[in-house]
């Protein structure tokens, strides 16, 4: 593999987010100005907007969702930014991360100095089934979709491949669950900001208020375990091994290395950047492993210069808890098979050896879809400068990743990040 390096360096030197959740009394332009004030009061020498070349934002489907295409140039209006040129990305769940990329490359050529980079996506306006419908058109509908599968029915398949190869069991997606729900009580942000033990006592209390019989669980893997209040969605997975149904907005800054000094008093760099595509479910000879995650991330470390070894934490795409499991082993941070081991050791807890999704993941902070890897970068920012609050880890982060997966996997992007 030819070793691929940027034309000059480029930084992230403002980041913000909405709140996830869902938000019926907002449109997404409403959520991407949340975003946009975040981002430009986290800019430590302040931000004049008119400094802002170009806007690229990610979205995936802003015309089912809401029935409005052409979003970009409405961002870029909503955040005062015309007559700058705003490009909308879609590459479905990799949406926003794909939009970094573009945004890097942007800069690294010298055709532009700042730019903006965001992501939205308003989920909440449909019903559940219609959300469902919307987010199969990111599978193959010639093949995938007419097989009757839908996205838990996808990942639910590389569960049940990969429980069958390696022996892990639905309790090690449910230790996934449990981590990144402590990890989102403490994200003020999050869409579910309350652990799992903290939903059983909500359950307790809300049937004790109707009258009902008091559920009792010894722990949290028993509620899990519960039929009735964690129930089947597409064997093995269950309800709280799924995303949520998301409405948010994410925006970061980036600029060329040499200005980075000029805006913040610690620019976050991007040293590695990774993209790669795969085939379709039907046509993959392994369901265990995404071949665009690997060849992603092999290009992102080569780029960077470093190794899996030397990532301090990761935010990944864990769509589905399984998600996560496998993405651990295909950016070489476990090898194959030892990822739920990994699960279930605490190791990818918050102040564990490797620690994954400190955010909540998109199981607890949200998915908006377009908007996940946008806000992905928003977390690992943060952890470099030390301003997580509570869930801030016990370490010196100066090497983290981002990893965001579009689809059944047929879309991946990764991104390297340096505190120098």
């Amino acid at each position: 593999m030819t070793q691929r390096k940027l034309g000059r360096g480029v930084a992230v030197v403002g980041a913000g987010m909405s709140q996830f959740g869902t938000f019926p009394e907002k449109a997404t332009r409403d959520l991407f100005v949340e975003a946009f004030r975040e981002m430009r009061a986290s800019v430590d020498k302040g931000l004049d907007p008119r400094d802002i070349e170009a806007l690229f934002i990610g979205n995936y489907s802003s015309d089912l969702f809401e029935h409005q295409g052409h979003t970009a140039p409405i961002m870029a209006d909503w955040v005062g930014l015309t007559p700058r040129p705003a490009v909308r990305i879609e590459d479905a769940c990799a949406s926003s991360g794909v939009a970094l990329r573009q945004g890097i490359m942007a800069v690294a050529s010298g055709l532009h100095d700042v730019v903006l980079v965001g992501g939205i996506e308003k989920m909440s306006n449909l019903p559940t089934a219609e959300v469902t419908d919307t987010l199969a058109t990111a599978g193959d509908v010639l093949y995938e979709i007419p097989a009757g599968f839908t996205f838990p029915g996808f990942y639910g398949a590389i569960a049940s491949a990969y429980m069958a190869r390696y022996g892990a069991t639905p309790e090690a997606l449910m230790r996934v669950g449990i981590k990144n729900h402590e990890n989102g009580a403490l994200n003020s942000k999050a869409q579910f900001n309350i652990s799992i033990g903290g939903i059983m006592q909500a359950r307790q209390a809300s049937a004790a208020k109707k009258g009902r019989p008091v559920p009792q669980w010894s722990d949290e893997m028993a509620f899990l375990q519960d039929d009735v209040y964690n129930p089947m969605i597409a064997w093995p997975l269950r309800l709280f091994d799924c995303s949520p149904i998301t409405d948010g907005a994410a925006a970061l800054l980036l600029v060329s290395e040499e200005l980075a000094g000029s805006f913040s008093d610690t620019p976050i760099a991007i040293i590695g950047a990774g993209q790669a595509s795969d085939r379709a479910l039907p046509n993959r000879p392994d369901l265990t492993s995404l071949g665009a995650a690997r060849h992603a991330s092999q290009q992102a470390y080569q780029m960077a210069g470093v190794t899996p070894q030397d990532v301090k934490i990761a935010e990944v795409h864990d769509c589905f808890t399984v998600a996560e499991i496998v993405a651990t082993e295909d950016l070489g941070f476990f090898e194959p098979g030892q990822g739920f081991v990994a699960a279930e050791e605490g190791l990818t807890a918050r102040n564990g050896l490797r620690p994954v999704n400190t955010s909540g993941g998109l199981k607890a902070k949200g998915h908006p879809v377009g908007a996940s890897g946008a806000a992905q970068v928003i977390e690992v920012w943060k952890q470099m400068r030390g301003e997580a609050g509570p869930r801030q880890v016990d370490r010196d982060v100066d090497i983290a990743l981002t990893h965001n997966v579009g689809g059944t996997g047929q879309t991946c992007v990764v991104h390297i990040f340096e505190r120098r």
